[in-house]
């Protein structure tokens, strides 16, 4: 469930943090930032382009279940 788009604004007001899984050379992962109720998710690649924010339980259950899948 995506909650919404996060706006140029909000999105500069927050610190992203690179995904520990990050290709070889560092330019090919996903960045998150913690927006307390929400998590908000780009592409490293392109910080200018879309950013979506998903409520933070939701997000919490993706990530545990993909860790399970291991």
């Amino acid at each position: 469930m995506i909650d919404r788009l996060l706006s140029e604004s909000e999105a500069s007001a927050v610190t992203w943090f690179k995904s520990s899984y990050s290709g070889g050379e560092g330019n090919a992962c996903v960045e998150v930032a913690d927006l307390r109720t929400r998590v908000a998710v780009r592409d490293s690649k392109t910080p200018d382009g879309p950013i979506l924010a998903f409520p933070a339980a939701a997000f919490t259950a993706f990530v545990a279940d993909v860790r399970a899948l291991g």
